[in-house]
């Protein structure tokens, strides 16, 4: 084979891996966010009919915060396995694992049919969809990561992240379009169970993607040269604790306000300040499809000018916009809530778009699925997943939303501590 029909080949193989990272990822977060988006508007009604509407709403968030607490487990499982055996083999299990979740979720009867069983069988579909997007996140990462240039990469891991706000366009938007060719009570009796149902479509075809994906160089070569870790989730602990409590700390001012923008705010924006249910997921929808293109912008930034630099940057700016946010959303304007809500998502990106690329760099090739997997996905514990849990709480307690503002910004400082005690590998090869 010739230079130039080998760089084609290889080429072309860092193309189909950098979109099957992508729209792997959107169908997972599609199916992870569809829970979010229900436990705000669904399931306190069906699931919990007998709480009044602040503890059937925190009962909701609860189930929600479970899947947090499985991510962690998905990062060790995923996180051992992908060093051991290999990057794509891991991803396709990950894609499987949560269609089958997804769409029980979607067939688990209310509690009028089966009490609270229902909340039991939803418990256990979040606890797998958690599992599946422990080990997904860094298998997709380094799946597009270790096919492409080292001077790149920010760019080019932050197609991975763009599956978040693409999967919550989806989530938001199916459960919308179904919130909108249905009457209220058909919407919360069936309506909503249809965009969980259309997951096996979905996985179908992210399967079919993804299994056409060869392993990464890197895996490969590590493979080759027999230097994988045999105990790579033990060894990880004993030689990279360090980065994986830091890069755990580093998401904390991303998490937070991320599923506060993105979850909480559905709930505070229509029982508090009294705006529709459509209008505020219409919002949310806008400020994903508005990351869409931040996202990749900010990996690329920070190719140029370093992951440090841009994470900075964000860390600044998002401990002083949550008191605009916020006060801009009390006014109750309309128009005024569409702007504070749609710029939210897009601050938020100069820590998330190089984030891939921060956290993966941060790890040696022969541990960095179980290293990347186990820092991004503890964050779930200690930030994204009891964000709107104690949003609602100091809401409740202080009556203010000064508090939630003030919560996000401490957020963002501890981040901010964060990058300048993680070192900036930005355009470095790949160790071992």
């Amino acid at each position: 084979m010739t230079d130039t029909a080998s760089e084609l080949v290889v080429r072309k193989n860092r193309l189909r891996a950098v979109v099957s990272s992508s729209v792997g990822t959107t169908i997972e977060w599609y199916d992870f966010f569809l829970y979010g988006v229900a436990a705000a508007t669904v399931f306190p009604q069906k699931f919990f009919p007998g709480s009044e509407p602040f503890i059937a709403t925190m009962l909701s968030f609860s189930t929600y915060f479970v899947g947090f607490l499985a991510r962690p487990v998905g990062a060790a499982l995923f996180g051992h396995f992908g060093d051991r055996i290999g990057r794509k083999a891991l991803l396709v299990t990950t894609l499987v694992l949560m269609g089958v979740a997804t769409t029980g979720i979607g067939l688990v009867p209310s509690y009028e049919s089966i009490g609270n069983w229902g909340a039991v069988l939803l418990t256990i579909g979040r606890v797998l969809q958690g599992i599946a997007v422990g080990g997904e996140w860094s298998g997709s990462v380094l799946m597009a990561g270790e096919w492409t240039s080292p001077k790149s990469r920010g760019f080019t891991t932050s197609f991975a992240q763009v599956g978040a706000p693409a999967g919550m366009v989806l989530a938001n938007g199916a459960l919308g379009l179904m919130s909108a060719v249905t009457d209220e009570q058909g919407f919360l009796d069936w309506g909503w169970r249809l965009p969980f149902l259309a997951s096996v479509v979905l996985v179908l075809a992210g399967f079919y993607i993804r299994i056409g994906v060869h392993e990464t160089p890197v895996f490969q070569a590590l493979k080759d040269t027999g230097t994988l870790s045999k105990a790579p989730l033990v060894e990880v602990f004993q030689r990279n604790w360090r980065q994986i409590i830091l890069t755990a700390l580093l998401r904390t001012g991303q998490q937070v306000p991320f599923y506060i923008f993105t979850t909480y705010i559905i709930t505070y924006a229509t029982q508090q300040l009294g705006f529709s249910r459509g209008q505020i997921l219409n919002f949310v929808m806008i400020q994903a499809s508005i990351s869409l293109v931040t996202i990749p912008l900010a990996g690329h930034l920070s190719d140029r000018f370093g992951r440090r630099r841009i994470t900075a940057i964000g860390c600044v700016l998002m401990m002083v916009y949550p008191f605009i946010y916020f006060g801009v959303l009390d006014t109750r304007s309309i128009g005024l809530a569409f702007l504070a809500i749609a710029i939210a998502l897009p601050i938020h990106d100069l820590q998330y778009g190089p984030q891939a690329a921060f956290i993966a760099e941060s790890f040696p090739g022969s541990l960095r699925y179980s290293g990347s997997s186990l820092g991004y996905q503890l964050a779930s514990i200690t930030a994204g997943g009891p964000a709107p849990i104690v949003a609602a709480l100091l809401f409740r307690e202080y009556g203010t939303s000064t508090a939630i503002a003030v919560y996000i910004a401490i957020s963002a400082l501890i981040s901010l501590v964060c990058v300048f005690l993680l070192p900036d590998n930005a355009g470095e090869g790949d160790a071992e």
